[in-house]
């Protein structure tokens, strides 16, 4: 054979094999099937729901309601309309507070007629987010069957009912029976193993990001129809491409500098490509304390280059804010600020709700104000913000 059909040959070889390589990574991919928002995401519009479902492949949304025995999110009502405006499925979530059978119920009662009144389709899910200070003090028996005097009564208003809880929750403080349950187990790096298959959905990510929407998003793998049964919806990508690209992007594990790293000087000035909310911690659970529009310069002082991103630093707001950018780029891709910190260096024994209630904090604003969720391993060592 010669060189010229050789190399030929080699090129076509080398084709096949990464379009091989390309279709096994997809299939790797966790997807995201089910958005959970709530009032930490602020208004969502109808054209946001119809990007997710066009370019993302979203089909479900998860509304919270309610949470504890009195408070009602406000943004409830419209993102219930403007995500079935949107053709998806529409399911809605209340964040537990009870300790007692009886507090369970009259939570359940609570978060039923709040969901009606917002306009919670009959025939939807309103699970029990169940990851409270008030459920970690409990025995698994005690959690139990508080769970199910919630589920039993929201069962009433015509909802079906479903447990949320974390990886290491889930038949340890509560049980979650085979094909129930909604669990929660991150940050989740592509390896090709998807995790509780058993259950209904996976929350693999609180920080997956949409193009045309601000800040991070929990997103699910749905395992059973549990979470899009029983409703009408119009959902078909548009883009199937599009899907299966965005779906890799959103897969890709990214995460504040360490602090084995070390900053160097950087002079640098940034464009915001979109208008980016700029908050008082490191979670869209914080507060917001400005909105840079769209074609802000913001300058930096210190940079870190790790993992393919570029992390830069300006002193603005009585603290720094952390940017994380594209590794050959002047655009802004997320924004994340804090103030002057205190720090807590993690021993062995400790945990989140040790460390949180030691500094009189909640586990989930440890965790939020720190980059993390209450499912993150620490280990000893390990530093984190308490204030």
């Amino acid at each position: 054979m010669n060189k010229h059909n050789l190399k030929a040959l080699i090129l076509m070889v080398g084709a096949i094999f990464m379009a091989f390589l390309m279709v096994n990574v997809t299939s790797q991919a966790a997807r995201m099937d089910m958005v959970d928002v709530s009032n930490n995401n602020g208004y969502m519009s109808t054209a946001e729901y119809v990007s997710m479902r066009n370019e993302f492949g979203v089909k479900a949304v998860t509304v919270k309601i309610s949470e504890g025995s009195t408070y009602k999110d406000p943004y409830a009502a419209s993102n219930i309309a403007n995500v079935q405006a949107a053709g998806l499925y529409i399911n809605g979530y209340h964040f537990a507070r009870y300790a007692t059978k009886a507090q369970a119920i009259a939570e359940a009662d609570f978060a039923g007629r709040t969901a009606k009144a917002a306009g919670l389709p009959v025939g939807a899910v309103l699970a029990t987010d169940v990851e409270a200070e008030e459920q970690n003090n409990q025995s698994k028996a005690t959690n139990d069957r508080n769970n199910a005097a919630f589920m039993k009564e929201i069962q009433k208003f015509g909802y079906r009912a479903d447990i949320y809880t974390s990886g290491s929750w889930a038949n340890n403080k509560m049980t979650i029976k085979g094909k129930t349950g909604w669990v929660a187990g991150y940050p989740y790096v592509m390896s090709g193993q998807k995790w509780y298959t058993n259950n209904n959905a996976w929350q693999w990510s609180g920080a997956a990001r949409f193009r045309i929407s601000y800040g991070g998003f929990d997103v699910s793998q749905l395992y059973t129809d549990y979470y899009t049964a029983g409703q009408k919806s119009t959902v078909k990508p548009t883009d199937p491409d599009a899907v299966n690209d965005n779906n890799q992007e959103a897969n890709k594990n990214t995460s504040k500098p360490s602090n084995s790293v070390k900053w160097v000087k950087e002079s640098k000035n940034y464009t915001l490509k979109t208008a980016v909310k700029l908050r008082t911690g490191t979670s869209t659970a914080s507060s917001v304390i400005a909105i840079l529009p769209a074609g802000t310069t913001v300058k930096t002082d210190q940079a870190i280059i790790q993992n393919g991103y570029r992390w830069v630093r300006q002193p603005r707001f009585n603290g720094y804010g952390y940017l994380a950018t594209g590794p050959a780029s002047n655009t802004l891709e997320y924004v994340k600020s804090g103030a002057t910190h205190t720090y807590y260096t993690v021993k062995s024994g400790d945990s989140w709700w040790s460390i949180a209630q030691r500094n009189g904090l909640s586990m989930t604003t440890l965790a939020s104000q720190n980059a993390k969720s209450i499912y993150t391993t620490i280990y000893p060592g390990q530093r984190l913000v308490v204030r």
